[in-house]
């Protein structure tokens, strides 16, 4: 995890007007946006809104009924023609909101897996990464023989994004990690994806559960419709009525200032 540790001249992840159409519906709609290293970027919507769609056209992993044209850059070079391999090769990493463990195999063995791209890649050391995603992660290395389809929800979204980290990815991308767990256990997650940063990969998180995802992030652009409707910091989109009116709800209205003078 610690090669992504260098400054670079360009964004990590920079998107323009990436438009993604099925046939002669449009699911996304020049989209813009922009992530740069060691900082946490979410995509927050409604459920259909277009998020996974961009996850997905970002990633190159499109069905074959998906069309995208636009822009998508990354380190500064156009990656637009680059298969799944390619990108996956170059150190973009995609955790998918169905998490696609190897249910038959044990913790520690789709860990090793995740770091298939550095042995192949010849790189020296790579297993010493799984000390630190055991850091992190240390409920795994308590479970590490037991066989990933036994684990409990949370504990599957935690090998999930886990086992991306294995790659050393430059940019890490996590597609609803929240999605079907307590909130306890979406609590853990979110804290332990806050805690990401510290790796010096950029983070885009796309999350339906919008209160959590910006909590943690620095930044977040808000879509609808397949459109961004709206950008800015985490923090200030905390306290954005519109925002708060579509996404977060009466609880969170009446905790702001002034609210229900």
């Amino acid at each position: 995890m610690n090669a992504a540790t260098r400054t670079p001249r360009h964004p990590v992840l920079q998107v323009n007007d990436l438009a993604v159409r099925y046939g002669k519906v449009t699911a996304v709609a020049g989209a813009n946006l922009m992530v740069t290293r060691g900082s946490i970027v979410t995509v927050i919507g409604a459920n259909g809104a277009g998020k996974s769609t961009l996850l997905n056209a970002i990633m190159g992993a499109l069905p074959q009924n998906g069309n995208a044209n636009g822009s998508v850059q990354y380190l500064g070079a156009e990656i637009s023609d680059w298969s799944v391999e390619r990108r996956v090769d170059g150190g973009v990493c995609l955790v998918p909101e169905n998490r696609e463990l190897f249910a038959s195999m044990t913790v520690e063995d789709n860990l090793l897996l995740g770091g298939f791209r550095l042995y192949r890649a010849g790189k020296h050391g790579w297993r010493e990464t799984i000390h630190e995603v055991y850091e992190t992660f240390p409920r795994l290395r308590e479970r590490k023989a037991q066989l990933a389809g036994t684990l409990s929800g949370g504990e599957r979204q935690m090998l999930a994004v886990a086992r991306a980290l294995m790659a050393q990815p430059q940019l890490l991308m996590l597609d609803e990690p929240s999605l079907g767990l307590a909130p306890r256990i979406v609590r853990e997650i979110f804290q332990i994806i806050g805690r990401l940063r510290s790796t010096g990969a950029a983070i885009l998180l796309v999350e339906q559960n919008a209160r959590a995802a910006l909590q943690v992030a620095d930044y977040g652009y808000v879509i609808e419709t397949g459109n961004i409707v709206l950008e800015g910091k985490a923090a200030e989109l905390m306290t954005d009525r519109r925002v708060i009116d579509s996404y977060l709800g009466l609880g969170a209205a009446r905790s702001e200032p002034g609210a229900g003078d």
